[in-house]
């Protein structure tokens, strides 16, 4: 579904609401873009669809109180507990010399 985009960094459930319509999605982020992925309705961890792409370079954060972050004219609120994937993902390209190194290298 994702094409040539290379490896996958990160991945975080999300949920949004609005006039584009509301539902499920997987923020998959890659070494090239940032993905949306559609859910089905039942199975949030199955995807159906890329509703939108983004270059690597865009911006997730800031993390608004909720938590929720703005991607294209879309609101994503998320669980906390993927406030750090968020983050990282946004350290990774914007400042690279803030993450710690990786304990498992090899894998």
């Amino acid at each position: 579904m994702l094409g040539d985009q290379g490896e996958i960094h990160y991945v975080f459930p999300a949920f949004s609401a609005g006039p584009a319509g509301s539902g499920n999605f997987l923020i998959v982020v890659t070494a090239s873009a940032i993905s949306v992925l559609a859910t089905r309705t039942l199975r949030t961890d199955r995807p159906v669809s890329v509703v939108a792409e983004f270059p690597r370079h865009t911006r997730l954060g800031p993390i608004r109180p909720g938590p929720v972050i703005e991607l294209g004219s879309r609101v994503f609120e998320f669980d906390e507990e993927y406030a750090s994937v968020v983050s990282a993902a946004d350290a990774e390209i914007f400042a690279p010399e803030s993450l710690p190194p990786d304990p498992l290298p090899e894998l």
